[in-house]
């Protein structure tokens, strides 16, 4: 049997204020221009992918970017709480360049300092874990060897990632993750081989 082919998409851009913060729980909306990604994202998907089903995250900026493509006439998703973005607790609706100044700590090391939960009141990553691996493992068992869209955050897709390739979390800083993106992934019993990589139809291809 051929494996299951997921295709993580990250949702599109967010509001203005909320660019380069930990919104992580904060349940925003789409940015104008992250509404036009969102349909150049769905008639990509419409046109390059067979969308036999769809899971998702309940929150908004998700569910707004999956919009268009439902409207096209894909599967109606199955929302999965689990794939909701990571909390990151003290570090929640604060900048990238407060997070480097206050703490004194780099971007590189964000998903380190995360994963071994020295982030206060954050889910590190053995918690994350927990709540994301059984959302992967229903979705392989309920879809074998078929074409699932998987629409969450750039957080969960860095943990589905990691889980299905059997890789640390932390690894996972060096994949660019950006909005409106489309990451593959085939997963057989045996492996799971990353077909693409952050994707952004909306670009086209600059």
């Amino acid at each position: 049997m051929s494996g299951t082919r997921l295709i993580l998409l990250r949702h599109g851009e967010v509001e203005g204020k909320y660019h380069q913060t930990f919104g992580g729980r904060i349940d925003m909306e789409l940015s104008p221009l992250g509404q036009s990604q969102a349909v150049a994202l769905a008639n990509h998907l419409h046109l390059a992918e067979d969308t036999e089903a769809i899971y998702a995250s309940p929150m908004k900026r998700v569910q707004q970017t999956l919009a268009p493509l439902l409207a096209l006439g894909a599967p109606r998703p199955v929302i999965m709480p689990g794939l909701r973005e990571w909390d990151f607790g003290e570090w929640t609706g604060m900048g990238w360049h407060e997070i480097i100044k206050r703490h004194r700590v780099q971007s590189s090391q964000w998903l380190h300092l995360l994963d071994a939960g020295e982030v206060p009141g954050a889910e590190n990553g053995n918690q994350l874990r927990a709540r994301v691996e059984p959302c992967l493992r229903q979705i392989l068992a309920d879809q074998p060897g078929r074409n699932v869209v998987v629409a969450c955050h750039g957080g969960i897709v860095r943990v589905l990632l990691s889980i299905a390739m059997e890789l640390p979390l932390p690894e996972m800083a060096r994949f660019e993750v950006d909005y409106a993106s489309v990451t593959i992934l085939e997963v057989r019993r045996e492996r799971a081989t990353l077909k693409l990589l952050n994707h952004t139809p909306w670009t086209n291809g600059k």
